[in-house]
């Protein structure tokens, strides 16, 4: 037997920001939220992602990060959509085949260049 990843808990500030940051980021859709947070989950069998509502702030680099992969586009062009998003660039320097990025609360994720099939679509809510 084994474990699978059900769920991975992102604290932050605002889960709503980050969860409609996310989902447009992802194409994954918002599907529960009440007074703790919001949970997001894509079309196929990934981990659900819950953003929970906590006091402090992010101070440190991130111990865990996404890697996140253009489905049906460049590197290049991907980049410039996940900064239309909110994303920023981050101080740490990435690689040639990755870029470093912050989301609106700071946390580092990678755009890596490889690219991956996106989810399938159309997909609606339960």
């Amino acid at each position: 037997m084994v474990s699978r990843v059900g769920d991975i808990i992102i604290d932050c500030n605002d889960p709503e920001l980050l969860a409609g940051f996310w989902c447009a980021v992802l194409g994954y859709r918002i599907f529960a939220r009440d007074e703790t947070g919001v949970a997001i989950r894509g079309a196929t069998v990934s981990p659900d992602i819950l953003f929970i509502r906590v006091d402090e702030r992010k101070t440190t680099k991130n111990r865990l990060h996404f890697d996140v992969c253009p489905a049906d586009r460049e590197q290049d062009e991907e980049l410039g959509r996940l900064l239309s998003l909110g994303a920023k660039r981050s101080t740490i320097i990435g690689s040639g085949s990755w870029v470093v990025l912050e989301d609106p609360e700071g946390n580092e994720f990678c755009l890596m260049s490889k690219r991956i099939p996106p989810e399938p679509a159309p997909f609606h809510e339960a």
